[in-house]
């Protein structure tokens, strides 16, 4: 038996680390009635994950995207829209799905500690830092708690506020998807059998759900479902589930799908790898061939492609591009599972850490001050109440913000703030207008991602080519990584293709709002 157990338990692992535990409803789902005839013109929403401008457009120009190059030609590319922070795909889908930052929708990060229950939550990284928080707790927390407990209640996803409006919606391997319609999942007997996951859990989501193998729809999926094909959690599978809406004319109002595969290539590569995005136009090429003609394709459906992060190039000595945590604040105490009454904890998210200060004996200050010892850190940022603080080792001086004062950004949102703006690269003019540059849209961001939790939490971010660890990370060093409030991180391309209208904004925040416009609900 304890031998099945760890094989059960590796099996659980390797699903995670590679995104998300693919469980799901029924085997082979049929769509019969579901969907009624749609007067609107459908929305297809496909996010490329981790797709960034330069390495498109070199892509394009080499002849080697004729899909993206298609829907860029005869729609509209945005070079510059600021992603959500921290720049991990759990937190910036919970922003796209809710239109709202992490003060309102609640998912912190990739990785971050649950002060109220004294544990780490994991939705899957390195197979070390799953093994270290429990395999069934990821397991638990990915596929459970994910949507049902940690996406705030308060905010509505765009599945849900469009079941409201009697319209109906698709979730294609999308991480996040929480929507009115009930599915129940079908547990592999490992998984049960292991106790790493009850065998019956109902979770809610649009009315066309599909998250990985054991969600598909389309027959043709069966050769990509292994694990080798990461449960289905990859490309051909999203291209092969939402053709088959498309061939059964099911397509709903509105469907998110997600291909997932370039983030892999580039964490390994380093930004300026270029075969994810190459796979990424195949992907495409595959859905729009299953229209009469491309010009129909976006005649009769409105295309957006989207980018979710950009990624930066770490450098390949680890003793100089690693930010070790653990040996950088090694006169404390961190929290592990066996050790769950120490000083801190630590939630690496590769670029950007959440530091949380369990012991009230430790002075905010002191943790600060190490930290500052650290050239390579670009900020370091607390709150106090409703004021935000920020230094750096750049500066001895200190930045203090909070909303609704004298100051006014590009976004029109309102902001006192005192002291040292060079910290974010703020630029401050005489008409009092706040101009974002290296890190855009930085206080709302920020702000966000502060006040996300409750307690005494310290948040760190990495100059571009350097990345945090901790004992159990799993690092990047001599290829890419995301996480951090630099633009190298946060700006990401849209492709925008059979809309007559166009996002006032250039603010993954401000997308739900603009979709739910093109489907003519305000």
């Amino acid at each position: 038996m304890k031998r099945k157990l760890i094989v059960a338990a590796v099996f659980v692992a390797v699903i995670c680390a590679s995104f998300l535990l693919a469980l799901s409803i029924s085997p082979l789902k049929k769509l019969e009635g579901q969907i009624m005839n749609n007067p609107i013109k459908p929305v297809i929403l496909i996010v490329v994950d981790s797709l960034m401008n330069e390495p498109l457009q070199k892509v394009i120009k080499e002849g080697d995207a004729p899909a993206l190059a298609y829907l860029m030609n005869n729609g509209q590319l945005h070079q510059e829209m600021v992603s959500s922070y921290p720049t991990m795909s759990v937190t910036i889908d919970s922003t796209l799905l809710t239109g709202t930052y992490p003060d309102q929708h609640q998912v912190p990060g990739l990785i971050w500690f649950k002060e109220d229950e004294n544990r780490m939550i994991s939705y899957g990284s390195g197979i070390g830092e799953i093994w270290s928080n429990g395999v069934k707790n990821v397991a638990l927390d990915s596929v459970v708690h994910l949507n049902s407990s940690h996406l705030s209640k308060e905010v509505q996803t765009i599945h849900e506020e469009l079941a409201h409006r009697n319209l109906s919606s698709a979730s294609i391997n999308g991480l996040l998807y929480r929507g009115n319609f009930q599915h129940s999942l079908n547990i592999p007997k490992l998984i049960t059998v292991a106790d790493l996951l009850p065998e019956n859990i109902d979770v809610n989501g649009p009315a066309i759900f599909s998250l990985g193998t054991l969600s598909q729809y389309n027959s043709e999926n069966n050769r990509y479902k292994f694990v080798w094909n990461r449960l289905g959690v990859n490309n051909q599978f999203t291209a092969n589930e939402l053709n088959y809406l498309i061939d059964q004319k099911m397509l709903p109002p509105f469907t998110l799908a997600y291909l997932p595969d370039a983030d892999a290539s580039i964490h390994k590569h380093g930004p300026e790898d270029l075969k994810g995005i190459q796979k990424a136009d195949q992907a495409v090429q595959n859905i729009l061939n299953r229209f009469p003609s491309w010009e129909e394709a976006i005649q009769e459906v409105t295309w957006i492609i989207l980018g979710d992060s950009g990624q930066s190039f770490v450098k390949d000595d680890k003793e100089t591009s690693l930010i070790d945590l653990n040996q950088l604040l090694k006169d404390y105490t961190f929290w592990e599972r066996k050790n769950p009454n120490a000083q801190l904890a630590v939630a690496v998210n590769e670029r950007m850490s959440y530091i949380y200060l369990i012991d009230p004996q430790v002075e905010l200050s002191e943790i600060v001050n190490v930290l500052k010892e650290d050239e390579r850190i670009g900020f370091i940022a607390w709150k106090s109440g409703q004021t935000n603080y920020v230094v750096s080792p750049q500066s001895d001086g200190e930045l203090e913000f909070s909303r609704e004062g004298y100051f006014i950004d590009e976004y029109n949102q309102t902001w006192r703030i005192a002291g040292d703006a060079s910290i974010l690269d703020l630029n401050m003019t005489k008409e009092q207008r706040i101009v974002y540059q290296d890190y855009p849209d930085a206080l709302a961001r920020l702000d966000g991602a502060l006040h996300s939790q409750e307690g005494r939490v310290i948040i760190v971010d990495a100059k571009p080519s350097y990345e945090f660890i901790e004992k159990h990370s799993h690092d990047h060093a001599g290829g890419g990584a995301h996480g951090s409030l630099h633009k190298v991180d946060s700006i990401v391309p849209i492709i925008v293709t059979g809309a007559s209208e166009l996002p006032e904004s250039d603010r993954l925040v401000d997308l739900k709002k603009w979709i739910l416009q093109l489907l003519g609900e305000s």
